[in-house]
């Protein structure tokens, strides 16, 4: 069970105690899960009983008693807890039941793993100014919230420059709009896009675009084009790039990847792997909260601290076998991890409108 998985799971059991009367009070649009802080019980917590308390006329501890039986019921929820003055904690079945959902998840959606319909009840309209920056932002926060169910207009206050098209900016209109609009109003880079594509290349100015925060100054140096790992554009793209490369290496070798088997323990998913299957099962909500908050820049970084996890896996615990060595159900379900990390990265770069190329 992955958190957006869980997060509903505790949203439908909210629908059905409002529905059988045991609860009176507003359903949420969502319910947010997040990660038990250390020291903390359980593997996730949420503080949806809180949240309800108050609309429902009940304590608390008495809202998340009727939401922990209904939750404790559902498959993949090994423990529901009461913590506080009444968080929620969830202890799920099976870890490695759990991080094989995950990566199932990825295999099955592909490069929309992490899309969804949190926002198909919104039609938005964009309007922004004539500055590549703030074409290049509006742009890429269409792909996010359209992503998530949203239908979205985009407007400029003048025509468009010409070379945006050339970025992969879109535009539907121009003009000033006749009513307020929601805004994306991130600082003015400084440059043309005609510029900016003769000295980096569409992918670069991109990411030297759209990382950082609206607020923050955009970085539009030479350091972009470097092939090292000082580049976080050249170490997201390499990582996904060493992804593909396993995948053929191991058809070569005569196995394709695979789930350890029954009795393994949580073996290969521990150690090493566990951070990058840990960032691997939060992308949903972190395109989420990228779209709900028009923030492209989360999603870059992301994509930075999962190809930083997919090194430090890689490094220890190779999906390859080495010399004579056989391929294991071990290696199967490394190259598993490493695969999905792989479609994670190029789904991303696709949503930030950035190549991922399968070699460099």
């Amino acid at each position: 069970m992955t958190p957006a998985d869980l997060s509903r799971t505790v949203l439908r059991a909210v629908r059905r105690a409002v529905d059988e009367g045991a609860l009176r009070a507003p359903v949420p649009a969502r319910v947010r899960v997040e990660r038990t802080r250390p020291g903390g019980s359980g593997d996730y917590a949420c503080a949806v009983a809180l949240q309800l308390a108050g609309p429902a006329a009940m304590p608390a501890l008495e809202v998340a008693a009727v939401l922990r039986e209904r939750v404790a019921a559902e498959p993949g929820v090994g423990r529901v807890e009461i913590t506080g003055p009444g968080f929620l904690s969830f202890t799920l079945d099976a870890p490695a039941a759990g991080d094989r959902a995950v990566l199932d998840a990825v295999r099955d959606q592909g490069l929309a793993y992490g899309h969804g319909d949190a926002l198909r009840e919104e039609i938005l309209q964009f309007h922004h100014a004539r500055e590549v920056r703030a074409a290049v932002t509006a742009h890429a926060v269409r792909r996010l919230v359209v992503a998530q169910g949203a239908r979205v207009r985009v407007s400029c206050a003048e025509a468009s420059d010409p070379d945006w098209a050339r970025l992969g900016v879109t535009v539907d209109a121009h003009g000033t709009p006749p009513v307020p609009l929601t805004g994306i109003r991130p600082v003015p880079a400084g440059a043309t896009a005609g510029e900016l594509l003769e000295r980096l290349g569409p992918d670069a100015a991109r990411w030297g675009l759209l990382r950082p925060a609206g607020h923050d100054r955009a970085a539009l140096g030479p350091d972009l084009l470097v092939q090292g790992e000082a580049n976080p554009l050249f170490r997201v793209r390499y990582a996904h790039a060493r992804a593909r490369a396993l995948t053929r290496g191991a058809v070569l070798l005569g196995f394709t990847a695979g789930h350890a088997p029954d009795g393994e323990g949580p073996f290969p998913y521990d150690g090493a792997a566990r951070p990058l299957l840990d960032l691997i099962a939060d992308h949903p909500g972190v395109l989420l909260a990228g779209a709900r908050h028009r923030a492209p820049d989360r999603v870059a970084r992301q994509l930075e601290a999962v190809a930083h996890a997919f090194f430090d896996f890689h490094d220890s615990c190779p999906p390859l076998p080495a010399g004579d060595e056989k391929p294991s159900a071990a290696h199967r379900a490394r190259l598993a991890l490493a695969e999905a990390a792989g479609t994670v990265l190029a789904g991303g770069l696709s949503l930030l409108g950035i190549r991922a190329p399968e070699h460099l």
